[in-house]
């Protein structure tokens, strides 16, 4: 029989450090193999069972999957380092009415109207886009991540007001039994080390009336105990 592992699929731009290094904390004889996905190909590399559980932007359909939103991402425009949009922090979706935008195959912002002058050719992925943005050939439209992760010196970029923001989300197979998958979900929504759905629930919470009586039966308790030494001031006039 082959040891219990675990397999986390992630899309180019998503951070999975931090959870595998929780699990790897918690369970250093189960091993996390963490693989790179494409976004377009993540949701059916979990429906295969090719990954377990996979970090990925939405897909529109989502049949066969167990989906829990994770965060959203900014999206931004990244445009050569010597571009006019390099002189402010953040540019408005007019701002981009007029400039050339490249739309590579891979697109995850799925952005339907988005702003700009769509240049024709349609580079193959990413990187070929963001070759062609330092080309000058236009602007490119992208999850913050994706910005940081092609990273060059001579291309920055900049926050889109009122774009759309691109999600991220952790998936796995519907209907699920794998322990390994429900532990791995708990890490990332944040359960402590040792509890489980299995165990006893915390106390529930008290409501605010609660808390008031609580607290006025404190009160009276210290107030007793501060008279209670030998009856001092009783009899005074």
């Amino acid at each position: 029989m082959n040891p219990p592992s675990l397999t986390l699929g992630y899309v180019p731009g998503a951070t999975p450090a931090k959870w595998a290094r929780v699990w790897a904390e918690r369970h250093p004889d189960v091993p996390l193999g963490l693989h790179t996905v494409d976004a377009a190909d993540a949701a059916d590399a979990v429906r295969a069972g090719t990954v377990d559980v996979a970090l990925l932007r939405p897909p529109p359909d989502v049949s066969g999957l167990s989906v829990i939103p994770l965060y959203e991402e900014t999206t931004v425009a990244v445009v050569p380092k010597d571009h006019v949009f390099s002189a402010v922090d953040e540019i408005a979706i007019a701002d981009l009415e007029e400039e050339p935008v490249l739309l590579p195959l891979d697109d995850v912002v799925a952005w339907g109207d988005a702003p700009g002058a769509r240049v024709e050719y349609r580079p193959e992925n990413t990187a070929e886009a963001i070759e062609l943005v330092a080309a000058g050939m236009g602007a490119l439209i992208v999850p913050q991540s994706l910005a940081r992760l092609h990273h060059r010196k001579d291309l920055t970029y900049r926050p889109i007001t009122t774009a759309p923001p691109c999600p991220v989300a952790l998936a796995f197979a519907a209907g699920t039994q794998s322990p390994l998958v429900e532990e791995f979900v708990g890490i990332v929504r944040g359960r402590k080390a040792g509890s489980s759905r299995g165990q006893t629930q915390p106390a529930p919470k008290r409501s605010a009336r609660e808390k008031t009586l609580a607290k006025q039966a404190a009160r009276a308790a210290a107030g007793k105990v501060a008279r209670k030494p030998g009856g001092a001031g009783r009899g005074r006039r």
